[in-house]
């Protein structure tokens, strides 16, 4: 960066002080430089992309009769996403948002792009590339939305801000869901969706790529009592370089481990084995809508819990922890009965329409699966925004966070991809989000402060730990 830019940055930055004293924004609702517009704006972003992509993805097979292309396409994805997720935080310091997040939309319409393809030639080269490309643009975006939605808002309403991103995008699902149900409603006996479908995908996924260029430079978003949400400016390769290797030995990182690999690790069960074994084409479709619907329910439920609850926030944090725990030993507990009536070898003959008497229980324990899903997450999302109060080290955190999440994603398609027994996946997913529980205790105890005015750890708080470039 040239001294000019340096200065039109530093010139935001301080634009918002009178005399060393903040100065006041005018109170609106709609003020655009204000962390709820900049959450909002990138919730919308995650609406048209993952948002639409968690759609395709939750049809089972990408919408195909078989899902070894998808299987195929989604561990090429996950494996790349695993590599950039963790050097996301550092690549999103040095571009800022406006070229990391355009960059990265622009690969989830070449992904179902891809898929469309698919529909006419049955290639699936084209998908596994596009899956690897979306994969570096997924990590990407994550690394910058996790650094928005953990650093801009206030300390004591970062469960509220994560449960309002959470809604609007997995609004997308519901709409995304919404597609095929709509556009494949008459085609009963289909195999796989539609040219239409992958079309309609594709026009929102490249809405969400113009409005990302709405994202404000985190130097320019101040919070309503005229504080900045953060003093970044612009960091450096080699800097970036050296944090992202620390978190490899962060005992914080090291402790999250097992809730990253965990919390998309179940995804290729609940979406293949579950809604693509179980239901037909449209009601696959269906469950989605819901499926997603059930994610808003459940975000919105551990924000209240996590922001007002207590008034220590260390409670608050053991609180939600606790709660998604219990919660989540019944619903796997509810999936385990399920899953003992049919196998990998012994499929249901006649696949669920939403229309069956038969259709209400499972679909109940799929509904269930997404308020986990999202009370999971959330949860995990609010602990990262407790470690630190600045979006350079968050965004690396999200970023951590985001690899080792899509590493265990990559490992769990290839596992379904083998023909793993659906048993031993559910299992495994069950297993793996029981171990994660009381690590992420521990890590409250030992690293989330009580007094509302500081972050655990006090990391990166007031502040920049990037050099100054000038």
């Amino acid at each position: 960066m040239d001294e000019e830019e340096n200065g039109k940055v530093a010139a935001a930055a301080s634009a918002t002080t009178v005399g060393g004293a903040p100065e006041i924004p005018k109170k609106s609702l709609f003020r655009y430089n204000s962390p709820l517009v900049q959450v909002g704006l990138i919730g919308v972003v995650c609406f048209c992309c993952p948002g639409m992509f968690n759609a395709l993805s939750g049809m089972g097979g990408g919408g195909q009769v078989d899902p070894t292309a998808a299987n195929n396409a989604l561990t090429a994805l996950y494996t790349t996403f695993a590599v950039f997720g963790i050097m996301g935080g550092g690549i999103y310091n040095i571009l800022g948002p406006h070229m990391t997040l355009f960059a990265s939309c622009s690969t989830y319409g070449l992904y179902a792009g891809s898929f469309l393809y698919y529909n006419h030639y049955q290639h699936q080269a084209f998908a596994v590339v596009a899956g690897g490309l979306l994969g570096i643009g997924a990590g990407l975006l994550w690394a910058a939305q996790g650094a928005i939605m953990t650093s801009y808002p206030p300390h004591d309403r970062r469960g509220t801000y994560i449960s309002m991103f959470w809604c609007i995008f997995n609004m997308g699902g519901v709409i995304g869901g919404l597609l095929p149900f709509v556009l494949n409603f008459h085609r009963t006996k289909a195999a796989s969706v539609n040219d239409a479908t992958y079309i309609g995908f594709m026009v929102f996924m490249a809405v969400g790529m113009i409005i990302s260029l709405g994202i404000l430079h985190p130097s320019r978003v101040i919070r309503d009592d005229g504080s900045s949400c953060t003093s970044i400016k612009y960091s450096s390769v080699s800097t970036e370089v050296v944090e992202i290797l620390k978190l490899f030995l962060n005992w914080k990182m090291l402790l999250m481990v097992p809730a990253s690999w965990a919390s998309n690790f179940f995804y290729s069960y609940q979406f293949n084995n579950v809604n693509g074994v179980l239901f037909n084409l449209r009601t696959r479709g269906l469950n989605n809508v819901l499926y997603w619907g059930a994610e808003m329910i459940g975000s919105v439920f551990v924000g209240y819990l996590m922001d007002f609850s207590f008034k220590s926030r260390r409670a608050r944090g053991l609180l939600g922890i606790s709660v998604v725990a219990l919660l989540g030993t019944a619903i796997w507990g509810g999936g385990l009965a399920k899953q003992l009536g049919y196998s990998r070898h012994h499929e249901p003959e006649v696949k669920l329409d939403f229309k069956d008497s038969e259709f209400a229980g499972p679909f109940v324990l799929y509904f269930s699966y997404g308020l986990l899903d999202a009370m999971f997450q959330s949860m995990v999302y609010w602990v990262i925004g407790a470690l630190a109060d600045n979006s350079e080290v968050l965004s690396r955190y999200a970023g951590f966070y985001r690899g080792v999440q899509s590493a265990g994603a990559a490992v769990s398609w290839q596992v379904d991809a083998h023909n793993a027994p659906f048993l031993s996946q559910l299992i495994v997913s069950w297993t793996l989000c029981t171990i994660s529980y009381p690590l992420l205790a521990v890590l409250v105890i030992m690293a989330v402060k009580d007094d509302d005015g500081e972050d655990g750890g006090g990391e990166g708080k007031g502040k920049s730990v990037m050099p100054d470039l000038h």
